[in-house]
């Protein structure tokens, strides 16, 4: 009986945890591109780019941990048991993806205030034609 409740765990946690990273991950990079933009002061190609190497490592990085910490370990044949399991994958999975969230911003935040400190001039050198 353990190993049934077991499989229920895993088919509970699997999806929550998809549906978190993928939420979390849609609502981040979708705002995001407004600062990729900033920082790159309108050049939509390299703000674009930057913005889609972000996401992807942020979906490696979640789903990674995710699957990572998927064990769960049942004490005693008992519902209770696989309820307290389940919240404390779930809890300690959001807590992560709230920490990476705020990386995240500080990251583009440092990249904007960078951009903001910088001459026009000094970001990006005018192409010598030729070479």
């Amino acid at each position: 009986m353990e190993t049934t409740k077991i499989l229920i765990g895993y088919a509970v946690y699997v999806p929550v945890a998809l549906f978190l990273t993928f939420y979390v991950s849609r609502t981040l990079f979708k705002n995001s591109k407004v600062y990729m933009l900033d920082i790159f002061k309108g050049r939509d190609e390299i703000a674009s780019a930057t913005n889609k190497l972000f996401e992807t490592g942020f979906y490696l990085l979640n789903l990674g941990f995710a699957l990572m910490i998927l064990k769960i370990n049942l004490y005693e044949d008992k519902y209770q048991d696989l309820i307290e399991a389940l919240s404390y994958k779930v809890g300690g999975f959001s807590i992560y993806l709230g920490l990476m969230l705020f990386i995240n911003l500080y990251f583009f935040f440092r990249g904007k205030r960078k951009a903001n400190q910088q001459p026009r001039s000094a970001q990006f050198p005018p192409t010598i034609v030729g070479q």
